[in-house]
Formats: C-alpha cells, structure tokens, sequence
C-alpha cells in the first residue's frame, strides 16, 4: 500500500556531505512521524533522526550538530541532510515511516541506501 524509496547514498571522503531522500508512495492519507534509522555491519539499527507531521524534530547524540533532516508534507518525501561525515557514519541508511493508507495505519521500511564514509 505504501512505498518507501530511499536515494542519495554513495562514497564519500571523511568530512564531506551527502543529502538522502525517502519519497514516499501509494494511496496515502497521511504520514504522521517519518525516521531515518541505519545499521552497520555488525550492529544493531539505530534510530538517526526523526521528525513528525507538525516538523519537531530528534537526533541521535551521535549525529546533533551534523545532520538535519526535513520533510516535505505535499511531496510525502523525508529529506537528511549529513555534514562533516566520519568513517563511523558508514552504514545502511533505511527510512521509516507511520502512514495511513485506505484507512488503515501502518508501519513502513524502505530498502535502504549505502552510505560509505572512507578516504
């Protein structure tokens, strides 16, 4: 009912910037709060930043200060904005929404993008 594709991922030097973006598709009524999560290897997927409908905003400790992320409520897309990268950043960035879809709400992934952090 929902999809969510997420684009903007690649390599980067440490220090550099990437922007992601997550649009969000499908019989849509509604998307309440929107997520970027990511996952290392070896690691747990961890929760990066997360907006909800009205735009409050939280981040992760890890990333306050680097990272802003944003939404576009008439384009049902996510945006993340990622300065001064470090090698730590290296993961699968996966977007996450909670949406309303022919009248039934529901929890969404997307496949994820590679972002890779490395000289």
């Amino acid at each position: 009912q929902v999809q969510l594709v997420e684009s903007g991922g690649g390599l980067v030097q440490p220090g550099g910037s990437l922007e992601l973006s997550c649009a969000a598709s499908g019989s849509i009524s509604r998307i309440n709060e929107m997520s970027w999560y990511r996952q290392a290897p070896g690691k747990q997927r961890e929760l990066v930043a997360l907006i909800t409908f009205g735009g409050n905003t939280n981040y992760a400790d890890s990333v306050k200060g680097r990272f802003t992320i944003s939404r576009d409520n008439a384009k049902n897309t996510m945006y993340l904005q990622m300065n001064s990268l470090k090698p730590e950043d290296t993961a699968v960035y996966y977007c996450y929404a909670v949406a309303l879809a022919r009248g039934v709400w529901g929890n969404y992934w997307g496949q994820g993008t590679q972002v890779t952090v490395s000289s």
